[in-house]
């Protein structure tokens, strides 16, 4: 069995914690994490970066994602759609799209907001339409999960979201923790469950 791609971009850090989640939830379903961003976008012209970031997860390749079981995506919302570096890396993966090769596995969404009403859900609706063009197989998370019910911060059906604050500084909550575990070990669990049904 393969992994679950956890491929996120961070500017300030609480997305990335909740990749960290993410990932530790994949991991309690049976399956590998693999966590991955992406570099950040120039506002002024094309700009090579680094092929290693100075800190944290290394960037993704078409590899990345042709090899995973499953895909969990987040990033921070701007103006209630993904930012602009996951959609620039996403916008490249045309030839994924030809060949099918994300067609029929599982994918889930995170975001995180500076403001409780700053687009959480919109944001989340934005990643999955490039995952519905891929094939995937989308999946969110159900009111089974109790804390969706009593969460006063992030957390939504469409997938883990996080109220980060105007400053950014609020830390990620036990709700919302629970959540973007819940989130991986659902997109682990149904990815083994479809490797199982192939075989």
């Amino acid at each position: 069995m393969s992994y679950i791609l956890v491929l996120y971009y961070s500017r300030y850090g609480a997305t990335a914690e909740m990749a960290h989640h993410v990932g530790r939830g994949v991991e309690a379903g049976g399956l590998e994490a693999r966590l991955r961003t992406v570099p950040a976008v120039s506002t002024v012209c094309e700009a090579s970066e680094d092929s290693i970031p100075t800190s944290g997860a290394p960037y993704a390749d078409q590899d990345d994602l042709r090899g995973c079981a499953g895909l969990a995506l987040g990033s921070p919302t701007r103006f209630g759609n993904m930012a602009a570096p996951m959609k620039y890396f996403l916008d490249g993966t045309s030839s994924l799209w030809l060949a099918g090769a994300l067609s029929g596995k599982p994918a889930g969404v995170f975001t995180s907001t500076s403001s409780l009403h700053g687009g959480q859900e919109a944001t989340l609706l934005s990643m999955m339409i490039p995952l519905l063009h891929h094939g995937m197989l989308l999946m969110g998370l159900p009111y089974t999960e109790a804390d969706l019910l009593h969460t006063r911060s992030g957390g939504t059906p469409y997938g883990p979201s996080h109220l980060a604050g105007p400053d950014s500084a609020l830390p990620v909550t036990d709700e919302e923790k629970r959540l973007c575990l819940a989130l991986g070990r659902r997109l682990a669990e149904t990815a083994a469950a479809l490797s199982r049904r192939a075989g």
